[in-house]
């Protein structure tokens, strides 16, 4: 009896790991679904982000939909801003900035024209850099435009 006691929490970690990993699979499942009509996209436990055009629309990853969707055009952003934990990076002169390896809180800041400041985060700065370059890009262009 002592042994199954002993043994009991190891196979309550092992359930849990289970629908832990179930959950997951299901949230990645959804992003996949709905990120097939985007031309760039990306997966994030905190939040999924996709770009069509001159639309960014992102939101919260779920397993059956992403909840709370934003859209905005891509026109509409004043600035953007690249925040790792209280950092910012939002030089455009800067091409090749470089980033820190590890952050606590990485996010992308928008400001748009209207005064919001909407935030996308992220747990990976690789990935948020390549977002934050991109964004960074087509804002130049259509500033030189």
């Amino acid at each position: 009896m002592e042994r199954g006691l002993l043994w009991l929490p190891l196979l309550v970690m092992f359930f849990w790991l289970a629908w832990a990993g179930w959950n997951e699979y299901q949230k990645i499942e959804s992003y996949k679904r709905w990120a097939e009509k985007f031309e760039r996209h990306k997966y994030d436990i905190y939040a999924v982000l996709g770009q069509k055009g001159d639309h960014l629309t992102w939101g919260k990853p779920t397993r059956k939909e992403p909840l709370d969707i934003q859209t905005v055009n891509l026109q509409d952003i004043a600035r953007i801003r690249f925040r790792i934990d209280s950092k910012f990076f939002d030089e455009f002169d800067q091409k090749d900035a470089k980033f820190p390896l590890n952050g606590k809180k990485i996010s992308l800041e928008l400001l748009l024209k209207t005064g919001e400041m909407p935030s996308i985060r992220f747990t990976d700065i690789d990935i948020a850099a390549g977002w934050y370059r991109f964004l960074r890009d087509r804002l130049t262009a259509q500033i030189e435009t």
